[in-house]
């Protein structure tokens, strides 16, 4: 089973996260969660105002917001 973090709303632009490596997947939930830690304020200043857990395509939780 494969995670990845899907951004909700926001001004963002898909191209650009994936370019900028902001768009990926894991092998485990906690392995999301940490990179999520590390990479939340990137993904906040790109225009992501929420994020959704999936794996594969259920949803594990979210939206969640990215706040400051």
């Amino acid at each position: 089973m494969s995670y990845r973090w899907q951004p909700g709303s926001g001004t963002y632009d898909l191209r650009a996260l994936e370019d900028d490596g902001l768009l990926g997947t894991f092998d485990s939930q906690a392995a999301a969660e940490e990179w999520l830690a590390l990479n939340y304020d990137d993904l906040h200043l790109q225009g992501v105002m929420d994020v959704s857990l999936l794996e594969e395509d259920r949803l594990v939780y979210g939206p969640m917001p990215l706040t400051p």
